[in-house]
């Protein structure tokens, strides 16, 4: 994790770092070569080429902006799609890592 990444993440509780973490690793995981870590706009990125992925930590939940999450929405029943389609992961819910990595080898392809 990049050190600006890092200090932007660890201002949250821990369950929400902890949650960040895992859903950062399962970014990596889906996509070769290596997604680059950035902030953009003071959200944490990652993006190969033109297309990105945001994770933007709220207290209780991680917003996740990625193109392809529209493609996917009837397998994430149970999850919240914002309006602007961002895809919303609670603390209490179980992270859809299959969907997931779906969701960001589509958008990071």
């Amino acid at each position: 994790m990049t050190e600006q990444v890092k200090e932007y993440v660890n201002r949250y509780p821990d369950e929400i770092v902890r949650l960040f973490c895992e859903l950062r690793a399962l970014i990596f995981d889906s996509v070769s070569p290596e997604p680059k870590e950035t902030l953009w706009a003071k959200l944490p990125s990652y993006s190969v080429g033109e297309s990105f992925v945001r994770l933007i930590p709220f207290k209780d939940h991680i917003n996740i902006e990625a193109r392809a999450i529209s493609a996917h929405k009837d397998a994430l029943t149970g999850y919240k799609i914002t309006p602007k389609g961002m895809l919303q992961v609670f603390l209490k819910q179980t992270i859809p890592a299959y969907v997931l990595k779906q969701i960001f080898a589509e958008t990071l392809k």
